[in-house]
């Protein structure tokens, strides 16, 4: 059987590899995706390049959903790298609004994968047929509260309050 992807796709799927790896290692050490780390600057360059080769790879000829995903993960990211920080704010509230741009980055640049993931594996029988197949919605949402608790999980700690209330006695 024929590889499932041109040869443009395997090196997007490689390179989109590279953030990823950098997000998770972020995730792990600072809780957070920090700009000024080297991960947090390999997620940005890798974030950056994995839109861009995306935008060789289209079904439809076109633009499509991924390619807009890719932008918009883009702005998040960059936002919450450099322009947030920068606006007249309070300190707390810059620094949250910075971590939700760069997690929510984070969260978009999966979106595309989940789709692609399930839609192409195993090679010739995938797990699921598209981005309209139950499979892959209900992945999706998974991945929408993986997120929302994520973060919410990212500001409890910030705040030095528990995450979750003290059982009572």
């Amino acid at each position: 059987m024929t590889h499932p992807l041109s040869a443009l796709g395997a090196v997007h799927t490689l390179i989109s590899l590279i953030p990823l790896v950098a997000g998770v290692h972020a995730f792990s050490r600072f809780r957070r995706i920090e700009p000024r780390t080297r991960s947090g600057r390999v997620y940005l360059l890798g974030l950056t390049a994995a839109v861009l080769t995306s935008f060789g790879l289209s079904s439809t000829g076109g633009v499509n959903p991924g390619h807009v995903l890719g932008v918009l993960a883009l702005i998040a990211a960059f936002s919450g790298a450099w322009a947030i920080p920068r606006l007249p704010f309070p300190e707390r509230l810059r620094f949250h609004l910075s971590n939700f741009g760069l997690s929510f980055s984070f969260f978009l640049l999966m979106v595309p994968g989940i789709n692609e993931t399930l839609s192409r594996l195993p090679a010739g029988h995938p797990i699921a047929h598209g981005p309209d197949d139950p499979i892959v919605k209900g992945a999706l949402l998974a991945w929408l509260l993986i997120f929302l608790a994520g973060f919410a999980l990212q500001v409890a700690l910030r705040l030095g309050r528990p995450f979750l209330p003290a059982s009572p006695r």
